[in-house]
């Protein structure tokens, strides 16, 4: 299968070994180890991106962007093909072949505050290097992805139109969640503010979406870039802290182990100002703390939704799996919200501490 796509690379399959690579859960990925050279070949997912070339488009802009502006930021771009494209469709399929970074590794979770800090450094020094980059240039790849005042309405149309008996059996988890609306109103208010500024964000600010140097665990860069569409700071923010503050994943059944790590919030605010604070507008400091609401919020209303739904999108590995990650998720709501007036103590001496 892949010898017609490495050709297209210069590279035959006979003098190199094909291996599956990750264990990503959106795109295939496979090491290609040929000679004394490593190199990535994925293929996109096309039940996810609906659109390809628009995501290689992308990738384009940016790698122009940075060479030109930034020479030295270790941005992995995909290799050119022998006829100069940076991908290549194979009947139906589209890959895209990358180098493979030596002596770099990642994290699935986030288990010391020196994690956290440099992966969020790396996430606001991506978004500070493009400040000047127009993200109106970039093509929207998922189309609505952090669009909260979406996410409510598609929970709201659940409530109307979905499984009856689920419905009557989730009504403390529905009326919480109707009681938090006020979120999606302050996002609603946020965007009209002529200081929020629209920027180029990752939108999937996860741990497992920074490259970290093996020997010393400094983070390089930030990788998976399919999701990077213009949008609000909050939107990496907003996923760094709903999935580095709790030390359980949202897929935890024991809710009592779920709890807002102060010590890990203090280092995501040291690591995003170390690159933002300049760029950020007094306004957009406001929400800070709002991110956490808003990516938190958001993802629980989706997984209940989805339950509501009969389990029609996210993978299940058992019955009611969707109603425990929404569970999960307004639990650790709760908690942050138990938190606010710790956490902006702490937000403060970050922002201004010498």
């Amino acid at each position: 299968m892949t010898d017609p796509v490495l050709s297209m690379y210069g590279l035959n399959e006979s003098e190199c070994s094909v291996t599956a690579f990750g264990n990503g859960l959106i795109n295939h990925t496979w090491k290609i180890s040929c000679e004394n050279k490593d190199f990535l070949l994925q293929k996109i997912n096309q039940q996810v991106f609906k659109t390809p070339e628009d995501i290689m488009d992308n990738f384009r802009l940016l790698a122009e962007y940075f060479k030109y502006h930034y020479p030295d930021y270790l941005f992995v771009v995909p290799l050119l093909t022998i006829q100069g494209t940076n991908y290549i469709k194979q009947g139906n399929h589209y890959y895209r072949l990358f180098p493979f970074i030596e002596n770099a590794w990642s994290f699935d979770t986030v288990t010391d505050p020196s994690l956290a800090f440099e992966a969020s450094r790396q996430f606001g020094e991506f978004t500070g290097l493009l400040s000047a980059f127009d993200p109106d240039l970039l093509h929207i790849t998922l189309p609505d992805f952090h669009n909260l005042a979406l996410r409510y309405r598609q929970f709201d149309d659940a409530l109307q139109h979905g499984n009856k008996e689920r419905i009557a059996q989730t009504a403390d988890s529905s009326r919480f969640l109707k009681d938090q609306k006020a979120i999606v109103e302050e996002f609603e208010k946020i965007k009209k503010h002529p200081d929020f500024k629209l920027r180029v964000v990752h939108h999937d600010a996860k741990i497992n979406n920074v490259l970290f140097d093996r020997r010393n665990n400094r983070g390089l860069c930030v990788i998976d870039l399919d999701t990077v569409m213009p949008g609000y700071y909050i939107s990496d923010v907003g996923d760094m802290l709903r999935t580095y503050l709790c030390p359980v994943s949202e897929d935890e059944q024991d809710f009592s182990k779920i709890q807002i790590r102060e010590e890990y919030f203090s280092e995501i605010a040291k690591g995003y100002f170390s690159e933002m604070h300049h760029r950020l507008s007094e306004y957009e400091k406001l929400y800070f703390i709002y991110a956490g609401k808003f990516a938190i919020y958001m993802q629980a209303l989706r997984f209940f939704t989805d339950y509501i739904h009969n389990d029609t999108y996210y993978s299940i590995q058992y019955e009611g799996h969707n109603l425990v990650r929404a569970n999960n998720q307004i639990m650790l709501l709760k908690k942050y919200l138990e938190k606010e007036e710790m956490l902006m103590a702490i937000l403060k001496s970050c922002m201004y501490s010498p």
